[in-house]
C-alpha cells in the first residue's frame, strides 16, 4: 500500500492564483492489478497553460500536469520496475497507472536515454515544451534562412528552445523578455537582439522592435498576446507567418485592448495559426530525438529553474506565471 500525496483544485482562479486555490490532500492506493503500475514522481512540471485549463474542471479535481516518474510496482510488461515514464499524471507524488483507460494523447511513455543529461529534461526541452517548440515553429512559421524571427516569452521553456532553433535554421532572432538577466541569458544562447518590455514600457515596444528588427518581421511565435503582439503585428512582412502558442498576457488579468488586427492581415497577406502540441502526438519521439541531437551537437542548450520540495508546487506554480523562471520551471520531489 502507497500513500499519495496530491494537490487538489479548491475553487476557481481569480486572477493570480493564491493559496486559498489549492489544497494538499492524501490518498492510499491499492496493489496494482493486471495492466496497471505505480508511478513515483521525480520531477512535475509547472507550465502557463495549467492557469486556463483549469477552469475547465470542476472544484475537487486534482491540479493538471506532467512528471517524469519511476516506476515502483507493475503488472504491465511495457511499464517495467525501475524504468523511468513520462505521463499526465498531475499534481500526485504516486499514481496507480492503466495505461489502456488513459486517452490516447495522454498515454505515458517509457522515457528514452537522455545519456549524461537529467531526467527533468523529460518535462522540459526534451518533453512537452521542446516539441512546443520544435512543431509549433517550424511546422506553422515555415522559417527561412535570413529572415527575422520574433520571439515573445523568449526566456522561458518554448521560447528559449525556438529561438536557437530559429538560429539553427539560419535566421535572426529577436527575443522579448521581462528582465536584463534574461536578456543577456538570451544574448548568449545567439539571440540577435533581445527587448526588455518592461523597461521599454507599451509605448515604447514599437519603437524598440523597429531597432531591434529593421527589416521587419518574417514569422513570429507567440507567446503572450496583448499589446507586444499587437506591435509585432504592426511590423509583419508581406506574407508573414504567426505561430499562437500562448496568451500569457491576459491570463491571471483582464484582457488588455488592442486595435483590430484585420488590416494588417488582409495587406501583408498575413498568415497566424494557434495550436495545441498534441497535434503532432504520432511524431512525439521525432521531436525528442532531433532535440536531444541538436543537445549533443552543441546547437542547443537548456536551463531550468528548479524548485525543492512536492509542498513547494504551487508557490512554483505563481512565479513560474509572474516571470520567475528563466527556461523551464521545474519542480524536484
Amino acid at each position: 500500500m502507497v500513500v499519495a500525496r496530491k494537490w487538489i483544485y479548491v475553487k476557481p482562479f481569480e486572477g493570480l492564483p493564491k493559496d486559498e486555490n489549492f489544497k494538499l490532500e492524501e490518498e492510499t492506493l491499492p496493489e496494482p492489478a493486471d495492466n496497471e503500475f505505480i508511478a513515483e514522481a521525480e520531477f512535475l512540471s509547472v507550465d502557463p497553460y495549467m492557469r486556463p485549463y483549469m477552469a475547465s474542471y470542476p472544484a475537487g479535481s486534482v491540479m493538471i500536469g506532467g512528471q517524469v516518474a519511476k516506476v515502483t510496482a507493475s503488472r504491465n510488461a511495457s511499464y517495467p520496475v525501475g524504468a523511468y515514464v513520462f505521463g499526465n499524471f498531475g499534481w500526485r507524488t504516486h499514481t496507480l497507472v492503466n495505461p489502456d483507460k488513459t486517452p490516447g494523447d495522454s498515454k505515458p511513455y517509457v522515457l528514452p536515454s537522455f545519456g549524461k543529461h537529467p531526467r527533468s529534461l523529460g518535462v522540459g526541452v526534451l518533453g512537452m515544451p521542446g516539441n512546443t517548440a520544435y512543431f509549433g515553429f517550424l511546422e506553422i512559421c515555415r522559417p527561412k534562412e535570413g529572415e527575422t524571427v520574433v520571439v515573445s516569452g523568449a526566456a522561458g521553456a518554448v521560447g528559449s528552445v525556438v529561438g536557437q532553433i530559429a538560429k539553427i535554421k539560419g535566421c535572426r532572432v529577436v527575443g522579448i523578455a521581462g528582465t536584463d538577466d534574461k536578456c543577456e541569458w538570451l544574448r548568449k544562447l545567439g539571440f540577435d537582439a533581445t527587448i526588455n518590455y518592461r523597461t521599454v514600457g507599451q509605448a515604447g515596444i514599437g519603437a524598440a522592435l523597429k531597432e531591434a528588427a529593421p527589416k521587419g518581421v518574417d514569422c513570429y511565435f507567440d507567446n503572450v498576446g496583448g499589446y507586444i503582439s499587437e506591435a509585432v503585428l504592426g511590423q509583419m512582412n508581406l506574407y508573414g507567418r504567426i505561430s499562437v502558442c500562448g496568451t500569457i498576457s491576459n491570463y491571471n488579468d483582464a484582457r488588455v485592448q488592442v486595435s483590430d488586427p484585420q488590416r494588417e492581415f488582409v495587406f501583408k497577406q498575413l498568415c497566424q495559426e494557434g495550436f495545441i502540441v498534441t497535434r503532432w502526438n504520432k511524431r512525439w519521439m521525432e521531436g525528442i530525438v532531433q532535440n536531444l541531437r541538436w543537445i549533443e551537437e552543441g546547437k542547443l542548450t537548456y536551463q531550468e529553474t528548479v524548485t525543492e520540495g512536492f509542498d513547494n508546487m504551487p508557490k512554483a506554480f505563481v512565479s513560474m506565471l509572474t516571470g520567475g523562471n528563466t527556461g523551464k520551471a521545474v519542480v524536484k520531489v
